[in-house]
């Protein structure tokens, strides 16, 4: 496999230290803090249906989704819901209370990647939407296939700003400029109320919107992305000298992201970033590249994706690439 082969669908990001995390919104981003990191190759779109299919025709490949879980893994789950399914966003009909999320979230069996709400519900047209249902051993088991990574916290947000330094949105400051929206994400009061005026209820076609200045698209909504990063509650105080300015991070420890509301599940979590199509002023608003997420590494939802990285290439044999081109 040559270079191009290996890299199609990527651009180079060209590495720098940058403002990571925000101050001003949900206390996980806090505080913001200097990083550097190395130059990168990054897929220029989540990893789509289509993909992953080439994936899983050439391996055989099975997800968890499809798998029932292990009983050891859930102590005190009811046996009748210990069968192969998935998270599917189930809208009600009317107003409710934003503090319980199984208002709207449903465990579906026979919901998987294939099939993405539910039993007998094909995913053959969405061929160009992102893969979802996928947990973060599904996303890491296609990386290594293609010879790829999972990105690290810091690379995906330093990707998304697009060499923005200090932008709200992988695009700017304004969420829609001149009433233009940018990213797929969710018009209405959520969960109830979906207007989809940017063209989209659910997941869109990974190029339906413009990229960044890194010609990198969906960096923002659609679907949530996963990172190779353990998550912590917050981030780290930045530097006191430039000297000192972490390079090229790796987030925190596993035992460190533990879901402190449910130590009798000892499952570690991953950080996700870029928020989803359910993202909505009144409920999320992580539609940025400071926001993120924490996930249960077991864990898939039908808002859930991921992209690549590839790390080692970088610095030998395209060292003198401009700071984004993709091989198409």
């Amino acid at each position: 496999m040559t270079v191009v082969t290996a890299l199609r669908g990527m651009v180079f990001v060209r590495g720098g230290t940058f403002l990571m995390g925000s101050d001003r919104h949900y206390p996980e981003e806090a505080p913001a803090h200097h990083v550097t990191v190395d130059g990168f190759w990054i897929d220029v779109t989540p990893v789509t249906n289509r993909q992953f299919r080439e994936f899983v025709d050439a391996t055989g490949y099975v997800t968890q989704a499809e798998l029932p879980p292990d009983p050891k893994m859930y102590p005190g789950a009811l046996p009748h819901m210990l069968k192969p399914g998935s998270l599917v966003f189930t809208p009600p009909k009317h107003r409710v209370d934003l503090r319980n999320w199984q208002a709207w979230w449903r465990f579906k069996f026979g919901a998987h990647w294939r099939s993405p709400y539910g039993r007998a519900a094909s995913n053959r047209h969405l061929s160009d939407h992102p893969v979802v249902h996928v947990t973060h051993q599904d996303a890491l088991a296609y990386a290594r296939w293609r010879g790829k990574e999972l990105p690290t916290e810091a690379e995906w947000e330093f990707a998304a700003r697009g060499g923005l330094a200090g932008a709200e949105f992988a695009w700017g400051d304004e969420f829609t400029p001149r009433n233009h929206h940018l990213a797929n994400t969710w018009q209405g009061e959520f969960p109830y109320q979906n207007l989809a005026t940017d063209g989209y209820p659910r997941t869109s076609p990974v190029k339906a919107f413009a990229p960044n200045p890194y010609g990198i698209y969906d960096m923002i909504g659609n679907v949530w992305e996963w990172t190779d990063d353990w998550f912590a509650a917050s981030h780290p105080p930045d530097a006191t000298k430039p000297c000192c300015i972490p390079q090229n991070p790796r987030g925190g420890l596993e035992r460190g992201s533990y879901d402190p509301c449910q130590p009798h599940i000892m499952i570690p979590r991953k950080v996700l970033k870029g928020g989803s199509f359910l993202c909505a002023p009144n409920y999320c608003r992580r539609y940025r590249p400071a926001a993120r997420h924490a996930q249960p590494i077991d864990s898939s939802t039908c808002h859930i994706g991921f992209r690549c990285v590839v790390r080692k290439l970088s610095t030998h044999s395209v060292a003198n690439e401009p700071a984004a081109r993709e091989i198409a």
